[in-house]
């Protein structure tokens, strides 16, 4: 194995390494030692690689969020020619799916992100305001096609991201209290039919016909 392959293998087990223990620690209790610790690196790997705590921090929001919207912006991207509750559907999948694959980073992020600090806001402003963006191009496109019926695009975009990202938020309740582990892949397909469901239901007007799925 070459060197450059040796790096990028090392850094990804940095990355992994802290992701757990942000999960089990949380960011502030988790040290750089504690990190290079569990991934049998010196401590200065972590500066060499990330520049400190912050910027794995920061490489975990950018790693989220990054192929969070990617899922949103390849669907976003054809429709001009699709009906919109198909994009947002399969959007939603992707979605869904990323999150089971990538479960405690998604728990760590969406969990950082409801702890109202300068930091993270500095680090993620941008990508919300994308988030929004794409999400309302959904919202009003099934509009213009006249597939959506009307409703403030402030609430259609609280609830959609309330329940794409709850599963992974609040993964320990329902491993204890539904025994439902979010990152099986029967549960992404199980709780994608009820999201599809509510897409039909609380979106599509009477003379849309919904289709059973588009997967």
């Amino acid at each position: 194995m070459g060197k450059p392959a040796a790096l990028g293998l090392t850094k990804e087990n940095i990355l992994l390494s802290a992701v757990s223990l942000f999960n089990t620690k949380g960011y502030s209790g988790t040290s750089v030692r504690d990190i290079a610790k569990k991934a049998s690196v010196n401590a200065a790997n972590i500066s060499y690689h990330f520049n400190g705590k912050q910027g794995l921090l920061e490489s975990c929001f950018t790693r989220f969020f990054e192929s969070y919207l990617e899922c949103l912006e390849m669907e976003a991207d054809k429709l001009d020619f699709t009906p919109a509750d198909e994009c947002l559907k399969r959007a939603v999948f992707n979605v869904l799916q990323f999150q089971s694959e990538n479960h405690l980073l998604a728990r760590f992020v969406w969990r950082e992100i409801s702890i109202d600090s300068q930091v993270v806001r500095e680090i993620i402003s941008s990508y919300l305001m994308k988030e929004r963006y794409l999400l309302k191009r959904f919202f009003e496109m099934g509009l213009d096609q006249n597939r959506f019926t009307s409703m403030p695009v402030s609430i259609f975009i609280i609830q959609l991201k309330s329940m794409m990202s709850m599963p992974f938020l609040n993964s320990q309740y329902l491993r204890e209290v539904w025994h439902v582990f979010p990152q099986e892949q029967h549960f992404v397909d199980r709780y994608f039919t009820s999201l599809e469901q509510w897409i039909d239901q609380c979106l599509l007007i009477r003379s849309a016909v919904p289709r059973v799925s588009t997967l």
